[in-house]
């Protein structure tokens, strides 16, 4: 199946692409390629998976070939979403070859990774579909690459969590210890956050539930809770507050997590430390 996700405007992507492009081509160009390919060669190329997953960065690696050289007709034949097997052809590359091998590395960077990513999020959600919980990603991105992998996480069939700091409020462990109760943390934040602010509030005992819970906070984050407390967390809930699972999750792990009745799965590593998917450019 498919996952179509609105792609990320074309002014996101460039400035991360000129700044990787820039990154490579350093202080003196593609000096191997000046020497040893002519001015005038052309090359006839295609971007191909070499094993299974979700594909994802596809404009990306359109934007690093068509910088180094605009007459370069890249041609889709997949998009964003397609699910990739081994010798899955994804586009086809024609113009300057020069240009071409300029791009390549860049390319196949920002396409391996966040096609990784997308990947890593859907074994998560494949694994849980069965249930109506759905997988979201956090902040423990990679710096300065947050809105792509989120945008992947979008196309591998998860949802996002918050962008940045400014987005929601969520009090964790240490803003409840410096404040010095958890009442205390909530009462704060709700006489200083705006009204279209949201608040989530993260607890490790069914105690603290409780308290959030009376506190009405409306999202409330369960973490590295074991199976027995997340169910007895949803049961004490009785569906008030939309409730968050966190803490060494894995594709194996998370269909037992999504079955307590949770709402959401949080996942670091599916950003963090996701796998590249290995897809390269063949004559």
């Amino acid at each position: 199946m498919t996952t179509t996700v609105p792609p990320l405007p074309l002014l996101m992507l460039e400035a991360p692409v000129r700044a990787a492009l820039l990154e490579d081509l350093g202080r003196a160009g593609d000096l191997t390629s000046f020497a040893v390919v002519p001015e005038a060669a052309r090359s006839r190329l295609t971007l191909v998976a070499r094993q299974a997953g979700v594909l994802a960065g596809l404009d990306l690696a359109r934007l690093a070939f068509t910088f180094c050289d605009a007459a370069i007709d890249f041609q889709p034949l997949l998009a964003d979403g397609a699910r990739l097997q081994p010798g899955s052809a994804i586009a086809h590359i024609e113009g300057s070859a020069r240009a071409i091998l300029m791009a390549e590395r860049t390319a196949l960077n920002f396409l391996g990774h966040l096609s990784g990513v997308a990947s890593a999020t859907a074994c998560i959600a494949d694994a849980i579909a069965h249930t109506r919980a759905r997988v979201t990603c956090t902040r423990k991105t990679l710096p300065g690459l947050r809105a792509l992998q989120k945008y992947a996480v979008r196309v591998g069939g998860g949802s996002n969590h918050r962008f940045g700091l400014d987005d929601a409020v969520l009090i964790k462990d240490n803003h409840i210890a410096i404040a010095g109760s958890l009442r205390t943390a909530v009462e704060r934040a709700r006489a200083a956050m705006g009204h279209m602010v949201q608040m989530e509030v993260e607890v490790d005992t069914l105690a603290q539930l409780r308290e959030a819970l009376a506190l009405q906070v409306p999202i409330v984050l369960l973490d590295n809770m074991d199976l027995p407390t997340l169910r007895e967390a949803v049961r004490l809930n009785e569906g008030r507050a939309v409730l968050e699972a966190s803490g060494r999750v894995s594709a194996e792990t998370a269909p037992a997590i999504a079955e307590t009745g949770v709402d959401q799965i949080a996942v670091g590593w599916i950003t963090h430390s996701a796998a590249v998917l290995d897809i390269g450019l063949d004559a």
